[in-house]
């Protein structure tokens, strides 16, 4: 079962631990010793940042999907997540230049962050905190909006597709029943969340089974893929599970989902929510499963929850949010909606995908 590394960072000595956790992370992921060497710093780095300037927060590493896939598949990378409640950064542009550094905000080691990542992206609001996401893998980093479109210059370009999460697990535990996987086939891109029955280890091999068949059946629609679910799911105690299809080309949203997996779809300024049956993929299945279908633009963005995720929460309000790296999006999700005196009582994961037009040469 994969690795959920939360890390509170309170105290000097879990700067440390977050290094830890992303030289074990990179070692799940296959990273040489240069990639390792990177993500090491980049998690020292926030988690660092964290302890001067927030005096609180939380590191999440995981080992996910790069979050623009290219045909034929792509190689897993290491995501630290640094997310806090802070006093936030008031100048963002400044704070991601190399060697900035003010004692009124977040910033020391922010540019270097950029630097080593395959990608980077960073949210802060003044007086409500900060998210930054960096991922690094094994290969040269993704070309801003590249590899969304066809691959010859004469035939027409299909928007570029992303996605990504965050998973929290319940109350630290090293494996999480809750798991996300997206995977492409052609213009296809499928994105799944899995929230295991319960938690702990058992609930962990559930929703794992179920990103393997995923990964392993990257062609199938929603529908068919939950039928499919059902069946390799039976000798696990079962998952809620949502498969969300987005064909790039077409501009078409395909979803099924059965179980309690929360699912919402912005629309223009409107937001719609996606409806699951109810039952346990792997025990309970429903006689049929419905499968909806939906119009997607590049200003539309999907989220999927599971229900470690407070059921009034708000989605975010920014205007930039479709343009935003998905991860940081689900982090914001996630920590706006929680709080010290709202703690979590499960598992909690966020998958967000979003599109932007094609470049042009």
């Amino acid at each position: 079962m994969p690795r959920v590394w939360d890390v509170p960072v309170r105290d000097s000595t879990r700067v440390r631990d977050v290094r830890v956790a992303a030289e074990e992370a990179a070692a799940l992921a296959g990273l040489d010793e240069r990639g390792t060497s990177a993500v090491s710093l980049v998690a020292t780095e926030l988690a660092t940042n964290l302890l001067k300037h927030a005096r609180d927060g939380e590191v999440l590493v995981d080992v996910v999907e790069p979050p623009v896939l290219r045909e034929g598949g792509q190689a897993r990378v290491v995501q630290v997540a640094a997310i806090d409640h802070g006093p936030g950064i008031s100048d963002v542009a400044g704070a991601l230049r190399d060697g900035f550094s003010t004692t009124r905000s977040l910033g020391a080691g922010l540019g270097t962050c950029r630097r080593l990542s395959d990608d980077f992206g960073l949210h802060s609001v003044l007086g409500r905190g900060t998210v930054a996401v960096a991922r690094v893998g094994r290969g040269t980093p993704p070309v801003p909006g590249g590899d969304g479109g066809d691959d010859g210059d004469d035939g027409p370009r299909v928007p570029v597709i992303r996605a990504g999460g965050v998973n929290v697990p319940y109350a630290g535990a090293e494996h999480s029943g809750d798991a996300w996987t997206w995977v492409r086939s052609g213009d296809r891109h499928t994105l799944m969340l899995a929230d295991g029955l319960g938690h702990g280890p058992e609930a962990a091999r559930a929703s794992t089974a179920a990103v393997d068949v995923v990964r392993g059946r990257p062609h199938l629609g929603p529908a068919e893929m939950l039928r499919l679910l059902h069946a390799e799911l039976g000798a696990t105690r079962g998952a809620a599970v949502a498969v969300a299809q987005l064909d790039a080309r077409s501009g078409r949203l395909r979803f099924a989902g059965i179980g309690n997996i929360g699912a919402r779809m912005r629309e223009g300024d409107r937001w719609r929510a996606l409806l699951s049956k109810p039952g346990i993929v792997g025990a309970h299945r429903p006689g049929t499963v419905r499968e909806d279908e939906f119009a997607w633009s590049t200003d539309s963005v999907l989220f999927l929850h599971t229900d470690g995720l407070p059921s009034r929460w708000t989605p975010p309000s920014d205007p930039g949010t479709a343009a935003a790296d998905p991860a940081v999006t689900a982090a914001l999700v996630i920590r706006d909606a929680g709080s010290a005196a709202r703690p979590v009582r499960d598992d909690t994961a966020v998958a967000v995908m979003t599109s932007s037009p094609p470049d042009r040469p």
